[in-house]
């Protein structure tokens, strides 16, 4: 009650008489609750940026892929013009240009290859085969098209990207306000939990789950997998690393990383899920206790596991 007391007597205005007293400073409890509801938005924004990263590094590899194609096809189709070009050059300097040939002198190419009844007489006259080159031709432009869509998905992911960020950053800005900080230091008193330690850890989930808590104070930080800042996904992610195991830095990967289990099931070690938007995971505990990374402006730590918003549990290996 005492730290109670002065916070809010640090969040209302000092001195004056009850005259002068506009408006009652915002209360304890309003202020919690208000920087409690922006944490959980920054989190759930931080998850979706985490999804973000992921579609935009995989349309980065495919927009690489595409262009190399594009190139390889480009080269392709201009070997195809030269031995055109060279075909049609030793038929004038042998006999004179063969009319079957004028149209490679009326600079564009595409329209002579659009006449069948032209490339079969040429095939048929001179024995070389040119019907491969308007293949080529439309197979470049393919390949040119699917490179530009790949790069413009890209362009697009990392501006949702950015967007994301700034709206991420304009939350802590306000999380950070004065007032806040003093009321957030105050409900922080109460977020400790026991000290739970686990005496086994035979299996890939366990052994992970004491990689977790030995970064047990270790700061929150969005999009952060460690080794001294964590996001709640990046700390699974970091955990099972230390057991070898690669997986998603985005929660909505890691439902579909594992086995799903009943709650009955639970074991120390899986990862548990919350929110209808799959916002949230932890790593199982015992005794209705996770450890997580929680919100921002806190620390990882043990908390209890949030039933009220539970959505599911996986077993990863």
């Amino acid at each position: 009650m005492a730290a109670v007391t002065a916070v809010l007597a640090a969040l209302l205005p000092a001195g004056g008489s009850a005259a002068k007293t506009t408006a009652p400073g915002p209360n304890l409890t309003t202020l919690v609750a208000e920087a409690r509801q922006l944490e959980f938005e920054i989190n759930a924004l931080s998850e979706q940026y985490d999804g973000l990263r992921i579609q935009l590094s995989r349309a980065q590899a495919d927009a690489q892929v595409a262009e190399k194609a594009a190139a390889r096809d480009g080269a392709a189709l201009a070997l195809g013009r030269q031995a055109i070009a060279q075909l049609a050059a030793e038929n004038y300097m042998n006999a004179g240009l063969d009319p079957a040939l004028q149209p490679l002198t009326a600079g564009n190419p595409q329209q002579f290859l659009s006449q069948a009844s032209v490339i079969t007489e040429l095939d048929q006259s001179t024995g070389f085969t040119v019907s491969s080159l308007s293949s080529d031709e439309n197979q470049a432009l393919r390949t040119r098209q699917t490179a530009e869509q790949q790069i413009a998905a890209v362009g697009a992911l990392q501006a949702r990207v950015n967007a994301k960020k700034h709206a991420i950053e304009a939350m802590i800005d306000k999380v950070n306000s004065a007032a806040m900080k003093q009321a957030m230091a105050v409900f922080a008193q109460t977020g400790q939990y026991p000290d739970i330690v686990i005496s086994t850890a035979n299996t890939v989930g366990e052994q992970a789950l004491q990689a977790a808590l030995s970064r047990r104070g270790d700061p929150y930080a969005w999009g952060a997998a460690g080794p001294g800042e964590f996001d709640c996904s990046g700390l699974v992610v970091w955990a099972f690393a230390q057991e070898g195991l690669a997986l998603p830095h985005y929660t909505g990967s890691l439902w579909n990383s594992g086995v799903h289990i009943p709650r009955s099931a639970l074991e120390p070690g899986d990862l548990v899920f919350f929110f209808s938007n799959i916002s949230h995971v932890g790593i199982y505990l015992g005794d209705g206790y996770m450890v997580d990374a929680p919100d921002f402006g806190q620390t990882v730590r043990i908390d209890p596991v949030y039933w009220s918003a539970f959505v599911g549990a996986v077993r990863i290996g």
